[in-house]
């Protein structure tokens, strides 16, 4: 789906953690812009949620790391990642030079959607169908980063919440781009070796599965990287996790340099 002559990537990126990167990550991320690569940003923004969610006094709770997710929980979970947050990235990157336009996945059926298959759980949240990539291209064809909300919807108009690494996995396939980048508040995937945790530089998909059924992968880092096993077909090939307050820290992931962790098909 990429442009003849645009080289595209995806990157996803939590809402709290973009908002605490230094502003030399977005001057990096403006460079890479000017280079002739352009971004493509899917962001989430769970912290934020929770935190509009407190002061409505609407309980919230997590389901294998999914928040369950009401019609009245989902008002704040579009008005935050699709409102706020999304125009938070899109006036950040601008301050430091960037071209960015925000959108949401269900702005022209953008991420279409359908309920995860323990819905009677989780609620309103979605498994992506389709993407409809012609819209993202059509900004990175105007030169602008797509900064992407991951909220969703189906054919009848309903609204799903969608993990922000699931949308991002499915933005990657549908794009096709051989490369995305989850960039968060971690070095990568860890595993202890004698008392001390160790990044791992490159693992399979075979190795995250057993380092799931081992508890060695556990909590918010379980939807990470099973998003990042999701996308790892078609034309996508790798999916790394990098710390973002690495200095240049996408400049050297997309040069090849060695850092974070690499997740590749087979060893």
């Amino acid at each position: 789906m990429s442009g003849a002559n645009t080289r595209t990537f995806v990157m996803k990126c939590g809402g709290s953690t973009l908002a605490a990167l230094p502003d030399s990550f977005f001057t990096d991320l403006n460079e890479i812009q000017l280079s002739g690569v352009q971004p493509v940003i899917v962001h989430g923004g769970g912290p934020a949620i929770s935190e509009n969610l407190s002061k409505l006094g609407i309980e919230t709770e997590f389901v294998g790391g999914l928040r369950k997710t009401t019609e009245e929980v989902l008002d704040v979970v579009e008005m935050v990642l699709s409102g706020s947050i999304n125009k938070q990235i899109v006036r950040r990157i601008q301050s430091t030079g960037g071209k960015a336009i925000g959108i949401s996945g269900v702005d022209g059926s953008l991420i279409q959607a359908k309920p995860v298959a323990n819905s009677s759980e989780v609620g309103l949240v979605g498994d992506v169908t389709y993407v409809e990539a012609s819209i993202i291209q059509g900004i990175v064809d105007l030169g602008y980063m797509p900064i992407i909300a991951p909220v969703g919807s189906d054919a009848t108009g309903q609204r799903y919440n969608i993990n922000a690494d699931t949308a991002a996995g499915a933005v990657a396939s549908f794009l096709g781009v051989p490369q995305m980048i989850v960039v968060t508040d971690v070095p990568g995937i860890m595993r202890s070796v004698d008392g001390n945790k160790q990044v791992l530089p490159q693992v399979s998909i075979q190795d995250i599965e057993d380092m799931i059924a081992t508890g060695e992968i556990y909590g918010g880092m379980i939807p990470k990287v099973k998003a990042a096993i999701a996308c790892i077909h078609g034309e996508v090939q790798e999916v790394i996790i990098v710390d973002g307050t690495e200095p240049q820290v996408l400049s050297r992931v997309l040069k090849g340099e060695t850092i974070g962790t690499r997740i590749v098909r087979k060893n």
